[in-house]
């Protein structure tokens, strides 16, 4: 690398870095019931079934889309 190139590195990204950027204001309150364990497992089965099993078996049977 040159001695050129942190100069034309800092040109590329100091326009990008004095623009505004839009910030939300989202503020939450506590909960008003604290979830519990069985909750929580629940939770979790359902995502683990809905995403992960589906494409676990899509890369299983990879071989039979390629024929």
């Amino acid at each position: 690398m040159s001695f050129l190139t942190p100069g034309l590195l800092k040109g590329l990204t100091g326009p990008a870095r004095r623009l505004p950027v839009p910030r939300a204001h989202i503020h939450s309150k506590p909960p008003r019931e604290q979830l519990g364990t069985m909750d929580v497992v629940v939770g979790l089965t359902t995502c683990f079934l809905c995403f992960l099993l589906p494409s676990g078996w899509v890369l299983s049977h990879l071989e039979s889309y390629k024929k």
